[in-house]
């Protein structure tokens, strides 16, 4: 598949480099292509890349060294793909900073380096990169690495536009509107109205949604800033992500003013904003969504539920009612990066009410929403979004999608967590482990202590409590070390140090799972 896409993208490159320049060289490729002849050994009786990428193209004649030297870049890409999901190699070549720094030359310099050196760094860069797409790589809440989704990134890249507007993006403004509509239908709001965009990740989703909420209960704060309006205040649940707060920090609205207690009234403050979790970073809980959405109603609060990693059990049907009530939201925050293996980065805001953003966020800049443009002007959604230029998101999501189907997501979310109730079932009982929380998570987060054979038994709560606390890390630095496999770990309030394991990675099976269990046992029995 890879082969074949490889074969697509640098000629179409190509294509829209120069197509105009050199329609001659480009129809002889695609006519080499047609019949099956490497164009590698017609083109590029040469390996060497000792010129300089001056020399490529927009230069002239630039076209032939321009496809040696993509052919030769995604040569190396296909072979750190392929070899990231081989279990027989490292997830990680790790070496310390002072270290890595050392071993390669990475500064910049004046003087143009040869494209032969800059193949070099591309590979130094993948040799020492984490592999996210191997099947023992759980370190994260974005794992895995989707070949169509690759491919999207691919052409996303090559196309190399911004998202502000229809006539500079407008297959890519399109797919976006057609798959927050999707999004929206699956949330539960009636046919899929209302509105949303892709932002750089979940954090700035959230901040969204709490300045969507301010500008619903204060439009004036848009022109008159915070002295216009009163004190607010934010409720949140106790282990919501910390990006809630670095919202209310980034508004002026301040992180004392965002409760994580409990939904309390306080004298004198307003509250605007509920966050309600679905799916807690560490945890990977679920808050109870009708009967927090019930109290915003009584109060008439905007609710957002941050379902960045929780958002994607919405696909199954076997999962989904983990988000009861989310339909009654005014927001949500959903990451198809996550639990959906959309390449990194691939964040949505959804919201209700339509219009709102474009209200809350505009400010009319007429070298680029002109108003007499030829085409209907609500496919130009720059002005609704806090950035100006933005990335291209939407294809990896959409192009997967088409590949997949909505059941193919569903089967492969079911997968995940299948493979965590598998897990929780191996170690729950088993020697040496001990649950950080009773009965069975709600997500494919699992978090639980390893109890090294030296501390097992030890009698004094507190001295045992000491040691367990540093086990976790040693172990998790012995894997990095070996290279081979990555699971996080943390303390949580009074809890000291225990692993999380998550699993959001398509490649993993069950024998990888025992591997992770037989491992941690390996690198933690002299402890």
């Amino acid at each position: 598949f890879l082969e074949r896409i490889k074969l697509l993208f640098i000629p179409i490159c190509l294509q829209m480099l120069h197509e105009s320049i050199f329609p001659h060289t480009f129809l002889q490729i695609l006519e080499y292509k047609s019949q099956n002849v490497s164009t590698a050994d017609v083109f590029f009786p040469s390996s060497s890349f000792f010129f300089p990428s001056s020399d490529l193209l927009p230069a002239m004649d630039g076209d032939t060294k321009t496809m040696t030297f993509l052919q030769e870049v995604v040569d190396i890409l296909l072979a750190y793909i392929v070899e990231s999901f081989d279990r027989e190699t490292k997830v990680i070549d790790f070496h310390y900073p002072n270290e890595l720094l050392q071993m390669n030359n990475w500064e910049l310099q004046d003087e143009p380096a040869t494209l032969d050196d800059i193949l070099i760094s591309c590979r130094a860069t993948l040799k020492y990169a984490i592999k996210t797409a191997h099947p023992r790589y759980f370190n994260q809440l974005s794992t895995g690495l989707d070949m169509v989704g690759l491919a999207a990134d691919w052409l996303t890249s090559t196309a190399n536009t911004n998202m502000f507007t229809y006539e500079v993006a407008p297959v890519f403004v399109l797919l976006e509107y057609v798959s927050l509509k999707k999004m929206r239908e699956i949330i539960g709001w009636p046919d899929g109205r209302g509105d949303g965009i892709f932002s750089p990740g979940g954090a700035i989703s959230n901040m969204y949604a709490m300045l969507l909420a301010r500008f619903k209960m204060f439009p004036e704060v848009k022109e008159k800033g915070m002295s216009s309006v009163p004190r607010l205040v934010a409720f949140t649940s106790e282990h919501s992500h910390f990006s809630i707060k670095k919202g209310a920090a980034a508004l002026g609205i301040g992180t004392e003013s965002v409760i994580s207690l409990g939904f309390v009234l306080v004298q004198g403050f307003v509250p605007f904003f509920v966050s309600a979790t679905a799916g807690t970073t560490v945890y990977g809980a679920f808050d109870p969504l009708i009967a927090i959405s019930d109290i915003c109603k009584k109060y008439n609060i905007w609710m957002h539920v941050d379902g960045a990693w929780g958002g994607s059990l919405l696909m199954s049907r076997r999962h989904r009612w983990k988000l009861d009530g989310v339909e009654r939201a005014n927001s949500v925050t959903w990451n198809p990066h996550k639990m959906m293996s959309v390449p990194l980065q691939c964040s949505a805001l959804l919201v209700r009410e339509e219009g709102l953003m474009q209200n809350c966020n505009q400010m009319h800049a007429c070298y680029l929403f002109q108003q007499d443009k030829h085409y209907d002007l609500s496919y130009d959604t720059g002005d609704k979004a806090l950035q100006c230029g933005r990335h291209v998101d939407i294809f990896k999501l959409w192009l997967m999608w088409r590949a997949k189907g909505t059941i193919g997501f569903e089967a492969q979310i079911d997968k995940c967590l299948e493979l965590s109730e598998y897990l929780y079932n191996k170690i729950k009982d088993r020697e040496g482990y001990e649950m950080v929380f009773d009965g069975k998570p709600q997500h494919t987060n699992v978090c639980f202590w390893y109890l090294p054979p030296g501390i097992r038994y030890m009698e004094d709560k507190e001295e045992k409590k000491k040691h367990l606390h540093k086990v976790a890390p040693v172990i998790k630095a012995r894997m990095m070390e070996y290279g081979t496999t990555m699971v996080s770990y943390q303390p949580q309030g009074d809890k000291v140090n225990f692993f999380r394991m998550v699993i959001s990675n398509p490649a993993a099976t069950f024998q990888d799972i025992d591997f992770l269990i037989e491992e941690i046992e390996r690198l933690g029995q002299d402890l």
